[in-house]
Parts: structure tokens; sequence; C-alpha cells
């Protein structure tokens, strides 16, 4: 079983008895663990940065980020419109008014996968739907859309689709060119060859 599946389940299973003391959550429909479990093991809860970056490019106003990590972190680096809510913060008062707006699509980010499964389980076993985790957090973002690299001769069609949505999204969100399309205009001096007198004879 993949060890982010086991860390998942051990985290589940704490819920299941930590959550029952919270008072400001008895109010909440909380999940059986066992429909927790099978929400855990979906790879629909996980979407890509590039399906991110088109949400944020396209100003979709369904589109929550919720960044898990410390303040600090979120200060320095986070994406545009991200909220921060570290996740021993999670169950606030304050926190928990961000989840359960219709029509609403939350994605938590974190700089990988971990802090961010963290929230998601969390808020999930709180009855909370429309949530999903970045892929790869930040550090997948900074590989593919901050740095796309450009795929070999021989990939398919649609890798070098993605690759230019990538170097599109690079332009949008750092406004640095993806690459030097500036030319030089050389000026080209062109001489006349004087006219010889043909040579006599022949073949």
């Amino acid at each position: 079983m993949n060890r982010n599946y086991i860390f998942l389940t051990i985290l589940m299973l704490f819920l299941a008895v930590g959550t029952i003391f919270l008072h400001k959550t008895e109010k909440l429909k909380q999940i059986e663990p066992d429909k927790l479990l099978w929400e855990i093991i979906q790879p629909t809860r996980y979407v890509s940065t590039d399906h991110v970056a088109k949400m944020i490019i396209q100003q979709d106003p369904s589109l929550e980020i919720i960044d898990v990590r410390s303040e600090k972190e979120f200060n320095n680096f986070s994406l545009p419109k991200a909220i921060n809510i570290p996740v021993d913060s999670l169950l606030s008062e304050t926190s928990l008014e961000n989840f359960g707006i219709p029509g609403t699509k939350i994605v938590f980010i974190s700089n990988d996968d971990i802090k961010a499964d963290q929230a998601w389980v969390i808020a999930k076993r709180l009855g909370f739907d429309g949530m999903y985790v970045m892929r790869g957090g930040l550090n997948c973002w900074m590989n593919t859309i901050i740095q796309p690299v450009e795929p070999p001769e021989y990939a398919p069609l649609t890798e070098f689709a993605t690759y230019e949505f990538r170097k599109g999204a690079k332009l949008y969100f750092t406004g640095a060119k993806t690459e030097n399309t500036e030319t030089k205009k050389v000026k080209v001096m062109v001489k006349r060859r004087k006219k010889t007198k043909a040579a006599s004879g022949g073949c």
C-alpha cells in the first residue's frame, strides 16, 4: 500500500476519535470512517498544477485556494488570491467559515502533498465537499508552471500542447519571457558583380 495511504489511514483513525471532543464541530455532520477511507483512495481528489493554473488564469470565481503552510512560508511565496490557514488552525471557528460554501471548489496547497492531504482529510471528516489537493504542491508548481521543460522531439503532440500552455502560464505568473524572441536586425551589404566578358570557345 502507498505510504501516503498508510499515513492518511492512521490520521483518519486519530480524527475519528479526536474530533468527537471538539465542541466547535459538534454541529457539523461528520462522515463515517469507512466512507472517509473510500474517499481517501480516490484519485479524483487530486488536481494537477496545470488545472489550477488554468482556473487562476481564467479567473474562475468558484476557486478558493487554501495554503496550509506556515504564515512565514506563505508570506515568502504563494499563489495569487490564496488564503493562509495553517493545518493547526484549520479547526478554528474563523477558519471553518471558509468551508461549505455552495459552488466553491477548495484546493489545498502546501510545499508537497503531505500537509495538504492532512487538511483535506480533516475537512472531509467534518463532512465538507468540493475539496481537492494540488498534486505535488508548490514544488511541482515550480517544476511545471514556472520552469517548464520542453518535451523531446518524439513526444506525443499532447505533451507539446501542455508545454505551450505552461510557457504561457509562466509568462502570466512571472511576467518573464519564456525564451529569447528578440532577433537582431543585420544589415546585409549586397555587392553587384561586375560584368565579365564571355570566355571564348567552349565545349
